[in-house]
């Protein structure tokens, strides 16, 4: 039985990327910085809805005194944060993609795919965001016009089924308008993203 002489991986060879050393995308401008300035204020949620449900725990367990309010709050935390993820992996140039093509063409070419993709995201983008507003809108208003938050209709009836409709709307539009930029910086000629050299 042999031996490897090196510990190098056996990896194919794949263009990586040095994002993780790099705050937001260059293209995406002063909205990408802002994206990933707010992105740390959101991994306090994540934190928030663990110490939630671990001090729920030990209140219905220990003192047998559960809350009404815990579960739906955890799970308003953990959505804001998931929702808002996507923006944050548009802005760092993260988000799942197939490569199959992009990552076999030269530098030039994928320069021209980063505008197509980047139209094509914007248009998805603009479309989900519309299709998002008639949900704030049900959820906002009542069918006589009249201003009410819907609820969760459980025990506590908190409004976050509306808060997160609203701030998925929010997050969409901010999304095309990232998307509007991406698409801008690369047809003005911005250097590709960084690891997608020619060979």
């Amino acid at each position: 039985m042999s031996e490897r002489l090196d510990d190098t991986p056996m990896a194919p060879d794949v263009p990586q990327t040095s994002l993780s050393n790099q705050e937001a995308l260059s293209e995406a401008g002063w909205l990408g910085r802002a994206i990933t300035v707010a992105a740390r204020g959101f991994t306090v949620c994540i934190l928030a809805a663990m110490a939630i449900l671990v001090m729920e725990v030990f209140l219905r367990y220990v003192f047998n005194r559960p809350t009404i309010w815990a579960h739906e709050t955890s799970i308003f935390l953990s959505a804001v944060t998931f929702i808002f993820g996507g923006l944050y992996c548009v802005a760092r140039n993260t988000h799942i993609r197939v490569v199959l093509i992009y990552d076999v063409v030269r530098a030039s070419l994928r320069h021209l795919l980063d505008v197509v993709i980047s139209i094509a995201c914007l248009g998805a983008s603009l479309f989900f965001a519309w299709a998002s507003w008639l949900m704030v809108k049900k959820a906002m208003f009542r069918p006589d016009g009249s201003f009410f938050l819907e609820t969760t209709g459980s025990a506590w009836n908190s409004p976050a089924p509306a808060v997160l409709k609203i701030f998925l709307f929010c997050v969409l539009v901010a999304m095309s308008l990232q998307f509007l930029i991406l698409t801008f910086n690369y047809a003005r000629g911005c250097k590709a993203p960084k690891g997608h050299d020619d060979v």
